[in-house]
């Protein structure tokens, strides 16, 4: 054997590995190899992979699921390596066993494959090829076969000749009326995907029929599918088509009996709203909506009621503010009593972007009420909720009205017993500050905001530090030293180590909004006085204060105010305080170098 020989066949040798593991007992490594079965197909050539690798692969599908799954989707990768779409029909064979297995996820990645490949046929192709095999899964005696048929005559329909079309448009309606549930409901879940590939003038005598009986099937797990599909025809057919066509059938699915379906048009309602809007009249749509949100199962009110804020939006503006008025808020002040939780965080998450759509007058004397029981709900999801749309609330409204109107109640959550009702109140201070004045904000809401420093969690004292920063920036560093100074000389006093701690963390933002001047004189004394702290944590996280205030400072105050500080803290005992200090001495020289650098250009007039 030549020196040329052997390299070739050890070139080949982790090939014929990969596929010895095919026919593996162990079904890890099957496993393994079908995932490189690129590889092999690389190596073997087109030819071979052809008339070799999908023969084998055809001929030994009845494997684990989890291999056919890998090999389903490998299948719908390999038109390159067949030798490229006049070749491409071979894959269809091992994909068309794949479609037909027990298992659904198996099934759908070979349909996956199938419809990517569909794509590579040339016209001519897809009529002796894949057509087919389409009628073969179609009219299969096992019904997996006939479920998988379902999603593939929307990528065949448009490329196919006028008797074909007709044949397969017998053969879905066919299988729209097949006497298993689960082929049914494939039909309906794919009925307008493929009402959407037809000739316009066609969808009506060609689908329509399918989708009324659809419609009223006894099974409701096939009628709710029919919500989308009737969607999809509305958005295909002309006004009055649609008027007369679609509309009876989505009115029908607004009241079904059964409750999933209820739940699957209150999921697509904006989408009906968007398709019947122009041609029905809008009281008879707010009042199928109405019906949703008084239904007697809670998850239908739940989802209609999470539509609330855009189904009056998309209301005609010649109406919208009578009818929300009249008769959503009718509904709505029902639910704020509503037995279930979920409901009614729903309703407090949308209620206020009502606002906005009705104007002042009314959101005072019809919208207020009903925020005012949310706030006070025992539910803390329901009251989160109410809080974050205060924005939406003061917009409307102004200060003056939110003040004498939801302030108390503001007050009152300030200290809620749910940790995360707080933390909503403290990330909406800077907004209610920006609008309430300084003087407002001193006289009721600064007491809040330096009581939430000292807070039992972690997280509202965090948030505090960073909202001081906020603040600051709005009134200024002497509004600051007035009153956010003096609480941070207490913290640094106190006897709980995490109470001074939180001292630092918001010393490095107020830093951040003050002058150099300020820092000096206020900020750096409490900080000197923290360095010589009997509690590690605390020393560690002064270093690390100082080199984040020192980026607010010169290089010659770093020289003097900061430096030794950091050099008598990289003397501590404990190893963390004299990381963190080296850390911050090394952060620090670099500014100092920095300025000198910067000073030097300018002295020399560059």
């Amino acid at each position: 054997m030549s020196v040329a020989d052997e390299t070739t066949d050890d070139s080949l040798y982790p090939i014929a590995v990969l596929i010895d593991e095919l026919r593996n007992e162990d079904v890890t490594l099957r496993l393994n190899s079908i995932r490189k079965l690129s590889t092999i197909a690389l190596a073997l050539g087109v030819e071979r992979t052809r008339n070799e690798l999908i023969q084998f692969l055809t001929d030994t599908i009845y494997d684990e699921d989890e291999v056919l799954l890998v090999l389903a989707e490998q299948l719908g990768n390999f038109t390159p390596l067949v030798g490229g779409p006049d070749h491409v029909h071979c894959l269809l064979m091992p994909l068309e066993n794949l479609a037909t297995v027990e298992e659904t996820v198996v099934r759908d990645k070979a349909v996956e494959s199938l419809r990517k490949i569909a794509d590579k046929h040339s016209s001519a192709s897809l009529e002796e090829h894949f057509v087919p095999m389409l009628k073969r899964l179609a009219t299969g005696d096992w019904f997996t076969s006939r479920t998988s048929a379902c999603g593939l005559f929307s990528v065949v329909y448009p490329r196919v000749s006028p008797a074909i079309k007709s044949e397969l448009k017998s053969m879905f309606r066919t299988l729209c009326r097949d006497d298993t549930p689960m082929v049914r409901r494939a039909a309906a879940a794919k009925l307008g995907e493929f009402a959407k590939v037809f000739e316009k003038t066609a969808v009506v005598d060609g689908l329509h029929s399918s989708l009324t009986d659809l419609h009223v099937d006894e099974q409701d797990s096939v009628r709710l599918l029919t919500v989308e599909s009737a969607i999809a025809f509305g958005t295909l057919l002309d006004k009055p088509s649609k008027k007369k066509l679609i509309e009876p059938v989505l009115v029908e699915l607004f009241d079904d009996k059964s409750w999933r379906v209820r739940y699957m048009v209150a999921e697509k309602l904006i989408e009906i709203q968007n398709v019947l809007g122009e041609e029905m009249d809008a009281n008879h749509l707010v009042q199928l909506y109405t019906n949703l949100l008084k239904d007697p199962e809670g998850e239908v009110r739940c989802a209609a009621t999470q539509r609330l804020q855009e189904f009056a939006q998309n209301l005609p503006e010649d109406k919208r503010q009578t009818i929300i008025c009249t008769q959503l808020l009718a509904v709505a002040k029902e639910l704020v009593t509503d037995g279930n939780q979920l409901v009614k965080s729903e309703l407090a998450g949308v209620i206020m972007g009502l606002a906005p759509l009705i104007g002042k007058e009314q959101t005072v004397s019809e919208l207020l009420p009903i925020y005012m029981q949310l706030l006070n709900d025992q539910t803390p999801e329901v009251r989160l909720n109410i809080i974050s749309s205060l924005d939406k609330v003061n917009e409307v409204i102004g200060a003056a009205q939110l003040s004498t109107s939801l302030l108390p109640a503001i007050v009152g959550l300030a200290e809620d017993g749910k940790w995360r009702v707080r933390l909503a109140i403290v990330q909406f201070m800077p907004l209610l500050a920006s609008q309430l004045g300084q003087e407002f904000f001193d006289e009721k809401l600064l007491p809040l905001c330096l009581n939430w420093l000292t807070d039992h969690v972690f997280s509202i004292r965090e948030a505090s530090t960073l909202i001081m920063k906020e603040l600051t920036q709005k009134f200024g560093g002497q509004w600051a030293s007035t009153n956010i100074l003096p609480k941070m000389q207490k913290l640094q006093k106190d006897t709980n180590y995490l109470q001074r701690m939180t001292c630092l963390f918001c010393l490095n933002t107020l830093s951040e909004a003050m002058t150099q001047e300020q820092i000096l004189k206020e900020i750096m004394p409490i900080v000197k006085d923290l360095v010589e702290d009997d509690v590690p944590n605390v020393r560690f996280n002064a270093a690390k204060s100082l080199k984040r205030i020192g980026k607010n400072l010169t290089a010659n105050t770093l020289t003097s105010e900061v430096k030794p500080l950091l050099e008598k803290l990289g003397k501590d005992s404990d190893f963390d305080v004299r990381y963190f200090a080296e850390e911050a001495r090394n952060g620090s020289l670099f500014f100092i170098r920095n300025d000198y650098f910067n000073e030097s250009i300018s002295g020399l007039g560059l």
